[in-house]
């Protein structure tokens, strides 16, 4: 049975750090890039940041300075440092991955975890 199990949303201050963790498991062969998305009350899930299996990065404008995106491919789990948060910042923080099922990467599975909630808030 395939998971991605996220953990590590808060409520914290402005100002504050959270960090983020998304861990996958069961039957696949290797996970190819990994990414957050968020979605605040009324708006649609949006991209924060992406990091490919080779370990190259993006980020939303809106983050870029403040989040770092990394993954350890042994532990199949990817990570969200968010630092000087901000009230903007609230929202659901989704994982998504992009599950490779044989070794020729020619099944693949675009997978999501179930959220996890982060409130930045005085």
């Amino acid at each position: 049975q395939l998971k991605l199990v996220a953990s590590g949303g808060d409520a914290v201050q402005p100002g504050e750090s959270l960090r983020l963790s998304c861990a996958a498991s069961g039957s696949f062969v290797t996970i190819g890039a990994m990414g957050w998305y968020r979605q605040a009350p009324g708006n649609q899930r949006d991209l924060v940041a992406t990091i490919t299996s080779g370990g190259s990065t993006s980020y939303a404008d809106s983050v870029k300075g403040r989040f770092t995106i990394s993954r350890d491919n042994a532990k199949n789990t990817v990570y969200l440092q968010m630092n000087s948060l901000k009230p903007a910042d609230t929202a659901v923080y989704y994982c998504n991955a992009d599950l490779i099922l044989d070794h020729m990467w020619t099944r693949r599975l675009d997978y999501w975890g179930q959220g996890t909630q982060v409130t930045v808030s005085s």
